[in-house]
Order: structure tokens, then C-alpha cells, then sequence
């Protein structure tokens, strides 16, 4: 036996060398057996497993501590990567990778798990750091015809794969078994060539396009793009397993802050119309950021670049930047529809025709709004991307068109017709400006995070049934890594919600990771359309909302580092629980609040499971053990109830309401704290939310963390990262829990005051103690941006 402990090498040193091995032929081994009978020679090379099978290879390496790469390659070749795998990765380095080597067995390594080749069985075994078997590929053979074939424990619970279209039935939920194709689908649907589960493993094809068959003991994948197969094991928590994912299909970008706010959408408008709505929302004090236009913003059907520029008989002011100036003055954003097809007998449909970019075999068709012959760009080709995003488009996105909504792109049979429309948006905004890149898409395929990509969930139906099915399709969406998700608040059609729908549906749209509302041709979608008690509801929860801004903007940033978004289903932090496996009744809204709106017409009660440990409703301060399900009594006659709860630990930084996001300076900021006996942390993060100069530096990170410890209570805040220097002077503590006796930092003991006001009137430092909704509170506050210690005595 020979055994040996090296350092391993970067990926980029790896993929060097595993390139020199691919396209180096193979020696003809002198034997009388076929390749498929011959029995494998396997070696340790450069801290990777190289197997010949015969013409063939097979080899195995660690990207990362908790990332397998298997590739088989036919004649020893492989072929192009797919675009669910990021080209321009940074390379991962880690401390060390084990080998050992012997007769019966070569294995590779590190902390986070082995993988091991048995080379009289010819099974290759993955491990866990616990040392057990998470995944068994056995049939070895069955990759000489493009299969894979991978043994899993008879319990485990899979997930990903694929969500649900507009229109699909829901039963499944969010558990995956039998055949199911990984494809992007149609509109509303997201679909990536990801498997995982919660027994602590995912599988990741490289491919565009394959079939699952999911069964109770194994995972088959076939009918794959490739016909070298080409995946990755990764292991750990959801939590993990979506990081690792993330650093192989690619980070998000950062949506600008205004789209953590609300967007109204609206088909069948003009300036006139638009600006007497924001006018009203400015007005009734009701927040909102967006306004996202249908075809309504574009000369649609006429020639010279209709599809492209603004239509200056409804929108005079958007051809000249005047709209732009009057909308910017009252802090509203514009984004506008975008289609996939052109029409065919105009000088743009010309240009398509002379360069070959149209999607291939597809007739010219009458469009359905214009009536003209159009036919599809085939954003596939790389000469369609670099001319779509043309003069004409430049000038309406430099006139005030912030943001595009790709609508129709989906009925192809191409699974990355959508992610390539929206990739030559982002490439061509990008290449002219530093202002962020936003967008809505219809469908979704893994790899279109990477282009500032949100997804919505297509025509849906009005109406409580259809409400209530977006809870699926936005949980199962999310577990193919689709973190960006949003819908049409009030339902695209079959007509005008009730006053009760529409208000329970602002309220579920309000913990959601892109909140909008919009309708059909004509429909209005404002809180004041449907009365006064939908209207308060409505108005509630959008000024919730916007309180939550510091919050939700804090997890815009966790998802582009971690790959896990603000919302996540209740099975990523609780994964062994067995009763929240298929649970879309409630799901997490960042680390601290999990959330369970009303979804049924005419609701007086609800009951909702709580995960273990302690939660405390947000409204009334009413605490609950977790591990059981409790039973809410629900306002039918007013609305304006959420089932909202604070998970113990909690941090959670709210702002004063504003009318937009950034409409005052924020200065200091509230933070309500719920101590464990567990040390936990937030990390506050805040940038100039319009630009990618955070990209080098420009913003503001500061972790803050709570322990409770017998009779004292320690907050901490380190020193801040970034270069970005926000307005922020103090936080204001809201540390809720037994009353503080006395509250000392590094510098001594801070001074105390008789009441929260008389906190508030000194300039700096102090605290004060009282009573809120949640029971005794102690209010602190202390210096943003350096780094300190609070001790709270409570023994008195």
C-alpha cells in the first residue's frame, strides 16, 4: 500500500492538465477482449482518479472540499461545456486533498467527504465526512452509452429538476419521483439538470436538456445533450449544496435597490394615465418604485425599429427624456416589455432576414396584437445577441427604459432561448452603462441567474385557487435555483380579482423576492380600485415592506455570495424534519422571519407548522414553541392579519416608512434583536444601489451578533468591509428580553436614559428600557460603522 498527503492544486492547473489528458489519443491496448469487457487500469494522477476503459476514460477530482467532478470521455474527447456551467468561474483553491492507493481501492479525499474506486467491482462509492455512503454509481458501463446510473439510500427526499408551469397542477409539491425532463419549460416554469436531497447530496449534469428518472433507490439520468457524460456530485446542507451550485453554474449580479420595493405593472396606458397612478400612490403615501409598461411604451408594428423605441403618440415624453426627468423627480422607475420576435417586412425584419437570424425553420405568423407577419430572433446565435440590443434600444434605455420584462420567449424548444435573450440585454446594458441590469423572464433555465435574471410565473389565472398555487411554483422554482421570483400580484386574467383576493395576495407578493402586481389588457391592479378595507390591507403590507428594505437588501447580497436567495423553503434549515419535507404552507424570509399567508377566501382560521425552537408573532408578541403545528384565528372581515413570526435569535434592521426606496437618507438605523442562548449574526450590508462599483469594493458590510449568557446579554458589531460610506450614524437596539440593570461597552458604562424619547433627543450613545408589543425591551444605541462590544447586565 502507498499513501501520501499533498497540496492541491488550483482548477485552473487541474483543467490544464486534464485538457492535455483528453486529447491525447489512447494506446491500443493488445488484448482479446472488447473494450466494454477489459478490465479498467485506474491511476492516481495529480491528486485525480484517471480510469481507461478500454478507447474510453474516465476521470474523478475534487474541485472543491465538498465537489466531485466525474467526466467520461468516449475516445478519450470531450466536448463544449454547457451554459448551465459558468466559463468564467474563479478557479476554487482549498488546503488539502488525500489519496490513497492500493489493490482493491483507490480513494481521493478531503474534509468534506471521499470518494472512493473499487476497482474489482468497478463502483465508484461517494462518502460523506461522517464516512457514510451518500451515492453508489455501479453501472459504469451504462456511461459508455450516455447514462448515468447512481444508487442512493431507499429514504432520502429529492428535490430540483424542474417547477411547474402556468398552468400545471401542483399535487407533487415539492418532492420529485419517476421520469421528469430537465427542461425550461414553457412560461412560468424553471428547470435546471439538478438533483438533490436533503440526505446531504445534489447531482449537477453538464448538460442542456436531459431526463430523470428518480426511483426509490436510484437516480437515471439519460436523453442528455451530451454524449459525453459530464456531472458533479456536491455534498452538505441545502444550504451548502446551493453554494456549491453557485460557484459552478455562476453568482447572481445585484438587482438596483428600488427593485426590493413594489412594481405595478399595466397593459393599456399613457403618460397622461401613468402619471396621474403615481401621482395617486405618491399622494395616498402608498410606496412604490416601479412602473413596468406592456407594449404600450413601444411602436409596435411600425417600421424602423418599432419593437425597439418608444411609441411618442402615447408616451411623448419618452423619445426626448422628458418622461425620464418628471418620473425621476418623483422617484419612480420605468421598465418595459421586451419580445422575442420582430416584424418581418420592416427594416429591422430585413436586417434578420439579410443575416441569418432568425430562428431556424420558423414561418412568418400574423401577430396577435399588431397583426403583421413576425417571426422569432434566435437569441442562440451569437450575431442575433450583438444586434439586438441596437441603436434604437440604446436611446429608449438612455431615455429612461431602467429594466426589461421578457415576455414569450419560451415557446421553443431551446432551453436557453430565454437565458440568451436576457444574457443580450445584460451584455449590451452593461457595455454602456454602470447602472444595474434588471429584468423579469418567463421561464428559466440554470445559468440565467448569471444576466441580473428574475423569473415571474406566467398568465396566471385570478382567483384563491390560482393564489395558492404560486406557493409551489415559487418553493420548487427556488430548488432549481431560480432565487429571483416574483408573479402577477391579483392574477394575469379570467378578470378582475375580488377586493379580498387582491388583498391577500398584496400580503403573500409583500414576502416574495420580486413583489409586483399586474393584469390583462385594461385591468388596473392599485390598491384604491378595490376599496377601502382591500386598500388598507393592501397598504399595510407594501409600508411592511418597505420597513423591511435594510432586511431584504441585506439578503440581496447573501444570495449573490452564498447562493441561497431572501426566501427558502422551511426544508433548507430544518432538512431532517420530517414534516416540513413537503411543506409550501410556510417558508423562511432571510434567516429570522418565516411567514404563512392567507390563501383561502373566507378564512377564520389557520393552522401552521412551526419548525423547532422559539418563535414570537410579529404583530402581537405571542411566543410559541417550535416543533408543532398552532392554530391562528384569521380576520376574514378586514384582512389585514399576516402569519408572521421572528425565529429566536433574530436580527432584524428595519428603516422608517418611505414612499420610495432612498427617499431620505437613512441615518440610523432599528434593529430588533431577540437573544439565544446560541450565538447568532447578521450581516447588515448596504452600496450605492444603483451601480456594479460594488463589484470593486464600494460597499458596506457589518456583522452584527447576539449571545444570551446567564445573566448578561453580548452584542457585538465587527469593524465594517468595503470603501462604501453610507449615510448610517447609529444603530438603535431594540433588545428584547429581560430589562438591562446597567449597559457597558469596551469604553465603559454607557450612559442611561428615563424613556426611549429621551434617548432619541441626545446625539449620541445611551440606552433606556420599556415595553413594547413583544414585552420588555432595552433600547441601545451605538455607533455604526466601528467595531464594539455592548454588555447588558439583567441580573439586577
Amino acid at each position: 500500500m502507498k499513501a501520501s498527503l499533498r497540496l492541491a492544486r488550483s482548477v485552473a492547473a487541474m483543467a490544464s492538465l486534464w485538457l492535455a489528458f483528453a486529447f491525447v489519443p489512447i494506446a491500443t491496448m493488445a488484448t482479446t477482449v472488447s473494450a466494454a469487457q477489459a478490465k479498467p487500469m485506474a491511476q492516481l494522477v495529480n491528486h485525480g482518479i484517471m480510469i481507461d476503459l478500454g478507447k474510453d476514460r474516465l476521470s474523478i477530482r475534487f474541485l472543491a472540499p465538498n465537489i466531485v467532478h466525474v467526466h467520461y470521455r468516449p475516445d478519450g474527447l470531450g466536448s463544449t461545456p454547457a451554459l448551465v456551467i459558468d466559463g468564467d468561474a474563479t478557479p476554487s483553491t482549498f488546503a488539502q486533498v488525500r489519496d490513497e492507493d492500493n489493490a482493491r481501492e483507490i480513494s481521493l479525499a478531503t474534509d468534506r467527504g471521499s470518494v472512493h474506486w473499487d476497482q474489482q467491482k468497478r463502483q465508484l462509492r461517494i462518502e460523506d465526512a461522517q464516512q457514510r455512503s451518500m451515492l453508489l454509481q455501479s453501472d459504469i458501463d451504462s456511461l459508455r452509452h450516455g447514462r448515468l446510473s447512481l444508487e442512493h439510500g431507499p429514504r432520502d427526499a429529492l428535490y430540483g429538476i424542474g417547477g411547474y408551469n402556468a398552468t400545471a397542477s401542483v399535487s407533487a409539491g415539492l418532492l420529485r419521483s419517476g421520469r421528469l425532463p430537465a427542461t425550461a419549460g414553457e412560461q412560468g416554469h424553471a428547470g435546471a439538470p439538478l438533483v438533490w436531497s436533503t440526505a446531504g447530496y445534489g447531482v449537477l449534469l453538464d448538460s442542456d436538456g436531459a431526463r430523470f428518472t428518480l426511483k426509490p433507490t436510484t437516480i437515471e439520468i439519460d436523453d442528455q445533450a451530451r454524449k459525453d457524460p459530464d456531472y458533479y456530485i456536491v455534498l452538505g446542507t441545502p444550504a451548502e449544496i446551493f453554494g456549491a451550485l453557485a460557484q459552478l453554474s455562476g453568482h447572481t449580479p445585484l438587482f438596483p435597490k428600488w427593485a426590493m420595493g413594489f412594481t405595478n405593472s399595466q397593459w393599456g396606458i399613457d403618460q397622461q394615465e401613468l402619471l396621474q397612478i403615481v401621482d395617486t400612490y405618491r399622494a395616498k403615501h402608498i410606496p412604490l418604485d416601479n412602473f413596468t409598461l406592456d407594449f404600450d411604451w413601444k411602436a409596435w408594428g411600425e417600421d424602423d425599429y418599432g419593437e425597439f423605441r418608444w411609441n411618442a403618440n402615447k408616451f411623448p415624453g419618452g423619445p426626448d427624456g422628458q418622461l425620464k426627468a418628471q418620473l425621476d423627480r418623483r422617484g419612480i422607475h420605468l421598465t418595459g416589455i421586451m419580445k422575442p420576435r420582430i416584424h418581418v417586412d420592416t427594416a429591422e425584419g430585413r436586417y434578420a432576414t439579410a443575416h441569418d437570424l432568425w430562428r431556424p425553420g420558423e414561418p412568418a405568423t400574423p401577430d396577435y396584437f399588431s397583426h403583421k407577419p413576425v417571426k422569432d430572433i434566435d437569441f442562440d446565435k451569437p450575431a442575433a445577441r450583438a444586434w439586438f440590443f441596437n441603436d434604437a434600444l440604446k436611446h429608449s434605455f438612455v431615455t429612461g427604459m431602467a429594466g426589461w420584462w421578457n415576455d414569450e420567449a419560451d415557446n421553443t424548444p431551446s432551453n436557453t432561448q430565454f437565458l440568451n435573450m436576457q444574457r443580450t440585454l445584460y451584455d449590451g446594458q452593461r457595455a454602456i452603462s454602470n447602472q444595474r441590469v434588471w429584468s423579469i423572464n418567463r421561464n428559466f433555465w440554470l445559468g440565467s441567474q448569471r444576466y441580473a435574471y428574475g423569473l415571474w410565473s406566467g398568465d396566471i389565472p385570478t382567483g384563491f385557487a390560482s393564489m395558492a398555487g404560486q406557493r409551489e411554483r415559487m418553493l420548487s422554482a427556488i430548488n432549481v435555483g431560480a432565487m429571483q421570483w416574483g408573479m402577477d400580484g391579483g392574477g394575469f386574467k379570467d378578470g378582475t380579482p375580488t377586493p379580498e383576493n387582491y388583498a391577500r395576495w398584496i400580503e403573500f407578493g409583500a414576502f416574495t423576492p420580486i413583489f409586483r402586481v399586474h393584469g390583462d389588457f385594461g385591468q388596473k391592479r392599485q390598491p384604491w380600485v378595490y376599496g377601502p378595507v382591500a386598500e388598507q390591507a393592501a397598504t399595510d403590507a407594501i409600508r411592511l415592506r418597505y420597513a423591511l428594505i435594510p432586511y431584504i437588501y441585506s439578503y440581496e447580497y447573501q444570495r449573490r455570495v452564498s447562493g441561497v436567495g431572501l426566501v427558502r423553503p422551511l426544508l433548507f434549515d430544518w432538512p431532517h424534519d420530517p414534516n416540513v419535507r413537503n411543506d409550501v404552507g410556510a417558508w423562511l424570509f432571510g434567516d429570522y422571519l418565516l411567514v404563512s399567508p392567507v390563501v383561502e377566501q373566507g378564512q377564520t382560521s389557520k393552522n401552521i407548522y412551526l419548525p423547532a425552537g422559539r418563535w414570537t408573532d410579529w404583530f402581537n408578541g405571542k411566543v410559541y414553541q417550535g416543533g408543532q403545528t398552532i392554530h391562528l384565528t384569521v380576520d376574514s372581515q378586514h384582512w389585514g392579519d399576516i402569519p408572521l413570526f421572528i425565529r429566536q435569535g433574530a436580527i432584524i434592521p428595519t428603516q422608517p416608512a418611505m414612499d420610495y426606496v432612498g427617499q431620505q437618507p437613512l441615518t440610523e438605523l432599528a434593529v430588533d434583536v431577540f437573544p439565544d442562548t446560541q450565538r447568532t449574526s447578521f450581516d447588515y450590508y448596504d452600496d450605492d444601489g444603483n451601480t456594479y462599483d460594488y463589484e470593486h469594493g464600494a460597499y458596506f458590510s457589518q456583522s452584527l451578533s447576539v449571545q444570551q449568557q446567564s445573566d448578561a446579554v453580548h452584542f457585538e458589531t465587527t469593524a465594517p468591509a468595503g470603501s462604501f460610506k453610507p449615510a448610517l450614524k447609529f444603530y438603535l437596539l431594540k433588545i428584547h428580553g429581560d430589562a438591562a440593570t446597567a449597559v457597558a461597552s469596551a469604553s465603559g458604562t454607557m450612559p442611561s436614559f428615563a424613556s426611549l424619547d429621551a434617548l432619541r433627543q441626545r446625539q449620541g450613545e445611551g440606552w433606556a428600557s420599556g415595553h413594547d408589543r413583544y414585552g420588555t425591551v432595552t433600547w441601545v444605541r451605538v455607533s455604526a460603522a466601528v467595531a464594539q462590544r455592548i454588555t447588558l447586565t439583567t441580573k439586577p
